[in-house]
């Protein structure tokens, strides 16, 4: 091996030795595996005060269902290891995502108590046209304004659509395309046992937190089963002034159940609009459910609908708010309470509606820290005293801190 002036100065000095520069110098296979991978992750924790007594809350995602309230909660800790696919070229990545805590309970890749596999998947890139790249494996859900990590969205509570209608994930093949700078598509194939149709299928007779009452092993459904599912994306270009970056994005997620005419259909609109105000940025959701129960549930539906805003008020301090309204056949967003006497239509959940309201205070006092506020209130519009003691509103105030890294 030849070594350049400058490293035999320094050998001869004593600052290096020749035989650590051989060494670095080596070509190692676990090394060069590993030379684009990256470790992030998160620690999530929260504090939650339910108004007056008792803690019936309308269905929602673990981290603010029932067992949360009225004390302090470690919701989950993430750790992400990535490895991003190359642009234009044969190149291939992957992504695993593990979540432990709580929150894991709820998600479809759980593999023990508190432990879930949240994504986990190869990446590949095929240089046609733009780049067509495949997800294959264990994937987040192609819909929906809000995700599964708590820091990644404005508010720390979930919205009723999250939670009760859209799919936390699948195991499958997804195809993404961007046409151009403007549209883009994607198109996959799941099995049928991943959250959509198993959610669906429990809608009106569920747990908190999301709990599946028709599980989640594969033969709930028929073997040949699948979830099918597109999306389309449209984004406004930097030549559309203050509109720029602003989006529409359409998807539709189909759970195919062999034999059965009632097949459930998702389908969702979002939209992220930028505002001549540049500190203000607003958006908006809808959800709407059709064919969500068979069998003796026949055809049933359920729809949320949600507004958001935020503003920046300073460099670290924003404000942002979600406003919702929700909709169903079947109960799928409010508990039927102890109290609800003898009407069947109660005793199996009937059709419900909800309004809700969230509004979140996000200061960044730490480096590397989500530090947020949060008021919350949930008004059962149907009537009906979906709450403790007979009430038709549910409020909390909660206080989230995470830790990035």
């Amino acid at each position: 091996m030849k070594f350049n002036k400058w490293t035999v100065a320094l050998a001869a000095t004593g600052v290096v030795s020749l035989a650590s520069v051989m060494q670095a110098d080596e070509s190692h296979p676990v090394n060069t595996a590993l030379s684009s991978t990256t470790l992030s992750g998160y620690v999530d924790t929260s504090a939650i005060w339910n108004f007056g007594t008792g803690n019936t809350v309308a269905k929602r995602f673990v981290n603010t269902d029932s067992s949360r309230q009225d004390g302090f909660n470690l919701n989950s800790v993430k750790l992400q290891l990535e490895k991003p696919i190359d642009e234009g070229t044969w190149s291939a990545g992957y992504k695993v995502e593990t979540m432990f805590g709580p929150d894991a309970a709820a998600l479809p890749g759980k593999v023990g108590t508190g432990v879930a596999i949240k994504q986990a998947y190869a990446a590949l890139r095929a240089p046609v046209g733009n780049g067509i790249d495949f997800k294959i494996g264990q994937f987040d859900p192609i819909v929906g304004y809000e995700v599964t990590d708590s820091v990644a969205n404005p508010n720390f509570s979930r919205s009723f659509g999250f939670n009760n209608l859209e799919p936390f994930g699948h195991t499958g093949i997804l195809a993404s395309y961007q046409v151009n700078e403007i549209i883009a598509v994607s198109a996959g194939v799941a099995n049928g046992d991943s959250t959509f149709d198993n959610k669906v299928s429990g809608l009106g007779g569920g747990l908190q937190g999301g709990s599946l009452t028709a599980g989640s092993s594969r033969g709930v459904f028929a073997e040949s089963s699948k979830v099918y599912m597109g999306a389309l994306s449209v984004k406004a270009p930097e030549s559309a002034g203050w509109l720029s970056g602003s989006t529409l994005f359409v998807g539709v997620v189909n759970g195919d159940r062999t034999g059965n005419k009632n097949d459930p259909t998702l389908l969702y609109t979002g939209v992220t609009l930028a505002t001549p105000i540049e500190a203000l940025s607003i958006g908006a959701s809808a959800d709407l459910l059709f064919n969500a129960n068979d069998g003796a549930a026949g055809k049933s539906y359920a729809n949320a609908l949600a507004l958001y805003a935020g503003y920046k008020i300073t460099d670290k301090l924003k404000l942002n708010n979600r406003l919702e309204y929700a909709t169903s056949g079947n109960g799928s967003f409010l508990f039927v309470p102890p109290n609800a006497g003898a009407n069947p239509a109660r005793l199996a959940g009937g059709a419900d509606k909800v309004i809700g309201e969230t509004v979140t205070l996000d200061y960044a006092l730490w480096a590397n820290v989500v530090t947020r506020a949060e008021f919350r209130w949930d008004h059962a519009a149907d009537g009906r005293g979906a709450f403790d003691n007979g009430a038709k509103n549910d409020l909390s105030l909660l206080a989230n801190v995470v830790y990035k890294f």
